[in-house]
């Protein structure tokens, strides 16, 4: 079975850089998948994607060697199994909140008896090669996002159910969860200490500790702080902010100003 180097990447305490698709194409996952980064999380919950534009995205990350994972639009089996069918290595699973929610997520992802995934792998045998079945269960990722006040109250007893490969703060969430504006990073007391008890508690059950960091000076914070799963950038936004800077320094190089609507 094709190797998770996300799992060999994490044996060695490195962290696994990713990037972020929420744009429905599979030729800027393609181009997204030449970039470098370790894993690419295909983003069903918000944006636009669905599942048939989602399985094109995956067949073009295959043609490389980053990890092709999915974040599914709720906790709810049937996504779960059709997404990894589909060819992902992994799942992030968004708003868990109790361990019985962690518990039904994770057995999504196992053939019994760890779980009660389907069995009809699909194209996921064409990705990872024949022998999946008997190699599944160790080698798809289970990842569940921990983003609001409730989460980070039962961290603990989130983070120590049997199965689950890594935890994936949602930042955003989380911040309006606890009263605060939506945003990437806070300073305010309640998200600092929000993120030192869930990776005291990773550390602690040994699970891995991730976050959705949207941009690169919030990643090398992340990484220093010891979160191992890192996105880095998303497709949309790296597309727009690069075409800014070079009509900005175009601009400020030749005098010419932006045009105003008639």
């Amino acid at each position: 079975m094709r190797e998770n180097r996300l799992k060999t990447l994490w044996a060695q305490d490195k962290p696994a850089l990713g990037g972020w698709l929420v744009l429905p194409s599979n030729i800027s996952a393609e181009y997204m998948a030449r970039a470098g980064f370790d894993w690419l999380c295909v983003d069903m919950q918000h944006g636009s994607i669905d599942y048939q534009v989602a399985l094109s995205m995956l067949q073009a990350i295959s043609t490389t060697d980053t990890v092709p994972v999915v974040r599914v639009p709720w906790n709810e089996p049937g996504i779960i199994m059709k997404t990894l069918d589909g060819g992902a290595y992994g799942v992030i699973v968004p708003m868990v909140n109790s361990r019985t929610e962690a518990e039904a997520a994770i057995g999504a992802c196992r053939y019994a008896p760890a779980g009660y995934r389907s069995y009809g792998p699909g194209r996921a045998v064409l990705y990872a090669g024949p022998d999946y079945f008997p190699n599944a269960n160790a080698t798809v990722l289970c990842i569940c996002m921990l983003e609001t006040r409730e989460a980070i109250a039962r961290a603990d007893e989130i983070i120590s159910t049997p199965g689950l490969d890594a935890i994936f703060i949602g930042p955003s969430d989380l911040s309006v969860s606890l009263g605060l504006p939506p945003s990437y990073d806070q300073e305010a007391v309640e998200f600092t200490e929000a993120l030192d008890k869930v990776l005291a508690a990773c550390k602690k059950h040994g699970v891995v500790a991730g976050a959705f960091c949207g941009n690169a000076s919030v990643a090398k914070k992340r990484i220093g702080q010891g979160f191992r799963l890192v996105q880095v950038a998303d497709d949309a936004g790296s597309m727009v902010r690069t075409a800014a800077a070079a009509l900005g320094e175009v601009r400020a190089g030749t005098g010419a100003a932006p045009e105003t609507a008639a």
